[in-house]
This record gives structure tokens, C-alpha cells and sequence, in this order.
């Protein structure tokens, strides 16, 4: 019933967009139950103001300003708030549709007066399950504007660098603040790849040790699922990052291209990790099936040792209870206990045998 359930939800979110005009927004996410919330940080190198925007409007008041300023958007449900704010900042409809597009792949387009990243924030909740949602920027002049599905995120070293003052990140333009949120998003990678090891780990000893539980084999599959929803993920951002350098925006400062490759230089390690854990959750089906396979071989062992062992008792059973009239050992007193000697001498041969082979 679970499974039908999320294939009907795949189905419905794909069919969505399905005939609808070309910047049509409509949320494709799950997360619809969530407020709309208007986070801002105003700030100079000396001063910083921080507030909670009551009026959507309000976010027009730092278009122009000498000053730079995040705006951190929670809620994108509220589609027509959005495209309001679009239009406050004359951003392309086809931007807010993919804005609410919670399936869009990350991507970098480039406008005249603002770039759109959109990218994948990565966490694990209570029940130690993968949740990907989805965070799109848009780099002004002196804005960034991040649009997230709800409130929560990985942020919140940002915003005590900012109320603080700590490293230049109030010194420079808006191009370092948004390298300081992607980085932010990508530090939190190396938790996540940090996780998945330990779960191979785990997976791999309880496969060494010989003691695994009988569903196992889904706690693999599930592994490799979450692996290949990070892959996904993740390795876009290698291309986007990768734009940014070689981008010829005048948003985009040299001073600030250095610490963008930073950032690619990072997500090449997470994508080395990801291949070899990747490699390794193979290994570990690998594994599981010859596992099992050996404990069939065991099973298989048993029966044919015991069957070794009853094969010569069941001919001479058979061969003393044929119904002959001339059998000379019929007519022996102790014939009986003859052949129950010679059966157990057999057996005890037998067992021996197979115990000096360390076949038992």
C-alpha cells in the first residue's frame, strides 16, 4: 500500500507540468504544510541589520542600496508570493518556475543582471533517512536571494559569521556571500558521505562476521539507493561550480574565483568518496550472495555427508530384507546381531572418516 501511495505521488508530480504555458508556477514538492517566511540580513562592514520580513513588499526596499543583502525565502507553496518577488526583481518567469520545481536538476543560468544556481542541500533526519531539498540562488549586485522549500538548513554558521563579523565575509560583495552559503551546503556534504561510510561499515562486518539478519540483502538495497540519490545529487554542482570560474558576469569578482575553486576542489573529494562507497555497496551484494550461497553449500554438506553415512547401512538393510529361501546368514542364530555390528562398525568408520577430512 506504501509503495502504490509513492508511486501515485511520483506520477502526480510528473504530470504537473504536463500542457501547462512555458513559467507557469506550480510547486512540485511535498513540504506544503509549511509557512512562508521572509528572513533578511542587511549589512555594511560596519553595521548589519537582521529582520523578519511581515510584508513581501518590504523585499523592494533593498533593491538599491549601497549595502549588501540576503534574503532567505521559506515556503515555496506560496507561489504567488514568489511571483511577487520575481517581479520586485524582475526575475525571468522561467526562473520561478524552476524555483518551485522541486525536481529541477542543479543548474547555473545566466542572466544580464543576476545569476540562478540551483542546487541540492543534503541531510539525514531523526530515523537516519536521506532528505534532499531543493535551494536556488539568485546573485545581484548586492543581493542573494535563496528560495527553500522550508524552514531548516545548513546555514546557521552564516548567520553567525554575519551577525558577528567573523572572517571578511562583511568585507566583500554579494559574489563571496553566496560562495559562503554553497560552501556551507557543501561542508555539510562530508557529513552526509561521513554517514554513509559508517553504514557500510556496518553492513560490511555484519556480512564478515557471518551473523547477518535474513533482511539484510533490503538494508543493502536501501544503502544503495541513498548512494545513488546523492550521486544525483551532487555531481552537477562539479559543472556549476566550474561555469562560475570560467563565468564572465561582472557579478563575479577574481578575488572571489579562488575560493569558488575551493569549493570544486572539495566536491571532487565528496565525488571520489561517492565512487568508492559506491564500488563498495556493490561488493557488499556481492558478498551477501555468496553468503548466502555458503550457507546453502553448508546445508548441502550436511545432507550429503549424512547421506554417505545411511547409503551402505540402507544396502545391507535392503539386501538382508529380500525374501529369499536359500540365504545361509537367514538361518544364523546371531545373524541379526552380526549385521547390527557390522552397520555400526561402518557408521563409526564413516564418521570418522569424514571428521579426519574435516568434511564435519
Amino acid at each position: 500500500m506504501v509503495r502504490n501511495k509513492t508511486k501515485k505521488k511520483r506520477i502526480a508530480a510528473s504530470k504537473k507540468h504536463i500542457g501547462q504555458v512555458p513559467g507557469t508556477l506550480i510547486y512540485t514538492g511535498e513540504k506544503s504544510d509549511k509557512d512562508f517566511q521572509v528572513e533578511c540580513f542587511d549589512y555594511t562592514k560596519d553595521k548589519i541589520e537582521e529582520s523578519i520580513l511581515l510584508k513581501i513588499d518590504e523585499a523592494s526596499d533593498y533593491k538599491e542600496t549601497d549595502s549588501v543583502t540576503w534574503i532567505n525565502i521559506d515556503g515555496l507553496k506560496h507561489t504567488d508570493k514568489i511571483e511577487n518577488i520575481g517581479k520586485q526583481y524582475d526575475l525571468h518567469p522561467l526562473v520561478l518556475e524552476d524555483i518551485v520545481n522541486t525536481t529541477q536538476r542543479p543548474k547555473i543560468d545566466e542572466y544580464d543582471n543576476y545569476l540562478f544556481v540551483v542546487l541540492k542541500m543534503l541531510y539525514y533526519d531523526a530515523n537516519e533517512d536521506i532528505v534532499i531539498e531543493q535551494v536556488s540562488f539568485v546573485l545581484g549586485k548586492n543581493y542573494v536571494h535563496t528560495f527553500q522549500e522550508s524552514e531548516g538548513d545548513v546555514f546557521g554558521t552564516i548567520r553567525e559569521r554575519l551577525r558577528h563579523s567573523n572572517g571578511r565575509i562583511r568585507d566583500l560583495k554579494s559574489d563571496y556571500l553566496m560562495y559562503a552559503l554553497i560552501d556551507a551546503v557543501v561542508d555539510n556534504y562530508f557529513s552526509i558521505i561521513e554517514t554513509l561510510g559508517n553504514k557500510i561499515e556496518d553492513l560490511e562486518t555484519e556480512l564478515f562476521t557471518g551473523n547477518a539478519r535474513e533482511n539484510v540483502n533490503i538494508d543493502v538495497q536501501k544503502l544503495k539507493r541513498e548512494i545513488l540519490k546523492v550521486r544525483r545529487a551532487i555531481f552537477p554542482l562539479r559543472e556549476i561550480i566550474n561555469r562560475i570560474e570560467k563565468s564572465e558576469s561582472t557579478l563575479i569578482y577574481k578575488r572571489t574565483i579562488t575560493y569558488y575553486r575551493d569549493i570544486y576542489d572539495h566536491l571532487i573529494q565528496v565525488s571520489e568518496n561517492i565512487d568508492i562507497y559506491r564500488e563498495m555497496i556493490w561488493s557488499l551484494m556481492d558478498m551477501y550472495m555468496t553468503t548466502i550461497s555458503n550457507k546453502m553449500n553448508e546445508v548441502m554438506k550436511v545432507l550429503t555427508i549424512m547421506s554417505s553415512i545411511f547409503i551402505p547401512l540402507s544396502f545391507l538393510a535392503g539386501l538382508y530384507g529380500m525374501n529369499f529361501e536359500y540365504m545361509p546368514e537367514l538361518k544364523y542364530r546371531y545373524g541379526y546381531f552380526v549385521l547390527l555390528g557390522v552397520m555400526l562398525i561402518l557408521f563409526i568408520s564413516l564418521i570418522f572418516y569424514f571428521k579426519r577430512k574435516k568434511w564435519l
